[in-house]
């Protein structure tokens, strides 16, 4: 995962722990939970458009040339 290993990964959240404090933890993985919920969602939105249009574009093409 990003070339990080297991020392890297809990030094990372060691510092995470001190400059946030164990109180704020909590809030702050739901925070990020809910934006990566809402980045997925829109993701999914976007590539869920772009394939109805790229069906969309073959039957138009059809009807313009006959």
């Amino acid at each position: 995962m990003f070339g990080l290993g297991g020392q890297e990964l809990i030094l990372i959240l060691l510092i995470i722990l001190l400059l946030f404090g164990a109180k704020k933890l909590p809030e702050l993985a739901k925070g990020l939970g809910k934006g990566m919920r809402e980045f997925k969602k829109a993701q999914n939105d976007i590539e869920e458009e772009f394939n109805k249009a790229a069906d969309e574009a073959p039957k138009k093409d059809k009807s313009t040339t006959a």
